[in-house]
């Protein structure tokens, strides 16, 4: 992959790409708060699970779908299928909300034609228009992903910038075979089954305090 599109991607997941991933903590805000996450080694074990069963691997099969969808209403599809997949409001509101986002700001420097898509399909689709190669976007984007939920647990948990780097490095890992399982799937390897995470999501929306939105 060429220098260009190599920086490319890692504008569009860099934490400073206005999408506003830092607001959102996919329900492990309410994990912390019950109890189910309480150090490191839980968040390590939280961020896992995501990986292999949960949000992050069903973004990683919808970002491969988008990325080799050949028509728009091919695209629409899996945007429909990436909406009808998120198992609570606020986890709806999360990908919408962080893929207009994606998608204003990606139009509006680069002049892609992007409709109003959730978040992976958008990525997955800017990644196609722009000749960017589907696994190290896969990879980068998982590692975003997961470094931001890993920045979510800085905040409420008592975690340390070194050790919150440790655990990122220690998850690379299966990160990769997240990335590689995804490369090689369709619409018909699409499953959740992290469903602590999905009922914590649901159990967000009542929280009595809170500091992200979701």
């Amino acid at each position: 992959m060429s220098g260009t599109a190599t920086l490319l991607l890692m504008q569009w997941l860099s934490p400073a790409y206005p999408v506003g991933a830092f607001a959102y903590s996919h329900g492990l805000e309410t994990a912390v708060a019950d109890g189910h996450v309480q150090d490191g080694a839980g968040l390590s074990d939280w961020l896992a699970d995501l990986l292999c069963h949960g949000g992050a691997q069903s973004d990683a099969v919808l970002l491969a779908c988008a990325w080799r969808a050949q028509t728009g209403e091919e695209l629409a599809e899996i945007d429909e299928v990436a909406r009808a997949f998120c198992p609570s409001a606020e986890r709806l509101r999360e990908t919408d909300l962080q893929g207009n986002a994606f998608c204003r700001t990606t139009a509006g420097i680069w002049g892609d034609a992007l409709p109003a898509l959730t978040y992976p399909v958008a990525v997955g689709r800017a990644a196609q228009l722009h000749d960017i190669l589907l696994e190290p976007t896969l990879q980068m984007y998982l590692q975003a992903f997961v470094s931001n939920l890993i920045a979510a647990g800085q905040r409420l948990l008592a975690l340390g910038q070194q050790e919150a780097q440790h655990r990122l490095a220690a998850l690379t890992p299966l990160l990769q075979d997240t990335a590689a399982s995804a490369l090689i799937a369709t619409r018909d390897d699409l499953f959740g089954a992290s469903f602590a995470a999905d009922i914590a999501s649901m159990r967000h929306e009542t929280q009595y305090s809170r500091i992200f939105r979701s």
